[in-house]
């Protein structure tokens, strides 16, 4: 995979070195409050080794989210295969999260939009989707933000949340690559 540039940010793969903020930023309560529970370190490393395979077999995935005025990874975004069982998989999902010290300057959004270019002009993906807990209004403000439509008819129970915990109903969006061009090319 090359990187992928913006003004302020550099999405690429995983270094050792990304370790301490991955494991920081999963460890987090604030970060992982949409989610059961916070990680290990020994989790933490799983799931980073995991995004590496991911973009080692595919060519894409979660990549980290390397801040160019600091030069270190401050979170990550990407795309991802999903097939878990939902009336629209599979599909290609859209994800990101960032330390805490990172939000509010725009960093998910940015990423975000250079991941949906990435996907639509040199994947050739037909759509991407994404879903948040229903309650996750931050994540979900930047799916609009990055032009993405919601579709409450596929809002689900993700199969990876204990059922009946309130974290499980998820809101779902998605972006077909024709809206993406038509929003891309202006009015």
């Amino acid at each position: 995979m090359s990187t992928i540039e913006t003004d302020r940010l550099i999405l690429r793969n995983w270094r050792e070195g990304d370790r301490p903020a991955f494991f920081e930023m999963n460890a987090d309560p604030e970060v992982m409050r949409f989610f059961e529970r916070t990680r290990s370190r020994a989790e933490a490393d799983s799931v980073l080794d995991r995004f590496v395979r991911e973009i080692d077999r595919d060519g894409y995935g979660f990549w980290a989210v390397e801040l160019r005025e600091i030069g270190q990874a401050i979170g990550f975004t990407g795309l991802r295969d999903i097939d878990f069982g939902a009336p629209f998989t599979p599909a290609v999902e859209i994800g990101w999260r960032l330390l805490t010290s990172h939000w509010g300057n725009g960093y998910a959004s940015e990423a975000a939009r250079a991941c949906l270019a990435y996907g639509f002009e040199h994947l050739a993906l037909p759509e991407i989707v994404s879903f948040a807990v229903a309650e996750n209004r931050p994540s979900r403000r930047v799916m609009e933000r990055i032009g993405m439509h919601r579709e409450p008819e596929y809002d689900f129970d993700h199969p990876d949340v204990t059922p009946g915990s309130p974290l499980a109903r998820h809101a779902f969006y998605r972006l077909t690559a024709a809206n993406w061009r038509q929003k891309e090319s202006g009015p």
